[in-house]
């Protein structure tokens, strides 16, 4: 992959998401519409609104994803968590609909300790079928938790398995994130060919470096080269994946644009 065809972004505040894509030099950003730890729903805090952010975004040339609160859990058995959770999720694919996003990132959730994953694999199937996706549905690989949908890859073929015969199934898609993989014991050097494998698609990279070591379970993004992820192995998972890239690693402005730096330095090497 040259240089030139990487597209990377980064993840900002909402505020004023199209000021920071300029500051970062580029033409990808992430964000929360809302609290990401809470279900009041999304907010839009735009000067002129969700039309207004649509617009001058068509109008600036830059793409934007939306990331669910993390705290969306549909596939669990649990209804006080499961029915908000697809609540909110459908207030989030309208909200991220209503600013033309590219994309809406939602993290895979988990079941209880005593639960059989196939009852969470098949509410996946019902959340899929019960959500008017107006916009793709891209469900990331998650870190931690011996219970969770898409940290293992048997588990993320188990969701994918359960979904593909869902009414919309079409519209959901992947998010590959490295640090999430990583910690999670996925392999990188074919974790994208894997995943593939699976899923027929990634659609969007989170590229992250991690700060604790592979298989820990722990979801602590650090900028690239601070952490413990193979240079050479998360350079080939961007490569490999010919997917747009978020970086959610931290800092601001002047942070990302070295993440940028080096992460093109090495995919384009």
């Amino acid at each position: 992959m040259s240089q030139s065809a990487l597209s990377v972004g980064a993840h900002v505040d909402q505020s004023d998401p199209l000021a920071e894509a300029a500051a970062r030099g580029t033409s990808l950003v992430q964000f929360f519409l809302g609290d990401p730890q809470g279900y009041k729903g999304p907010e839009i805090r735009y000067a002129g609104g969700a039309d207004a952010l649509r617009a001058d975004a068509e109008q600036a040339g830059v793409d934007l994803y939306v990331h669910a609160p993390y705290i969306v859990n549909v596939a669990t058995t649990n209804n006080r968590i499961r029915i908000p959770s697809r609540k909110l999720l459908q207030q989030h694919m309208d909200a991220a609909a209503s600013i033309g996003a590219k994309g809406l990132i939602v993290h895979g959730g988990h079941v209880n300790k005593t639960d059989d994953p196939t009852v969470g694999f098949d509410n996946w199937r019902k959340a899929v079928e019960a959500t008017d996706l107006k916009v793709p549905l891209l469900i990331e690989n998650t870190a931690g938790g011996d219970n969770a949908m898409a940290r293992h890859l048997d588990r993320i073929a188990g969701v994918w398995d359960a979904i593909s015969s869902a009414e919309g199934a079409e519209m959901v898609g992947f998010c590959l994130d490295t640090c999430h993989a990583w910690a999670g014991g996925i392999e990188l050097g074919d974790a994208v060919e894997r995943i593939r494998a699976i899923t027929g698609r990634i659609d969007l990279v989170h590229a992250n470096d991690s700060r604790d070591d592979f298989g820990s379970g722990a979801d602590r993004h650090t900028s690239f080269g601070q952490g413990h992820l193979p240079a050479d192995e998360l350079a080939g998972v961007v490569r490999e994946a010919g997917a747009p890239v978020i970086c959610e690693t931290p800092g601001g402005a002047a942070e990302h644009v070295a993440d940028f730096a080096w992460l093109r330095e090495r995919v384009g090497a």
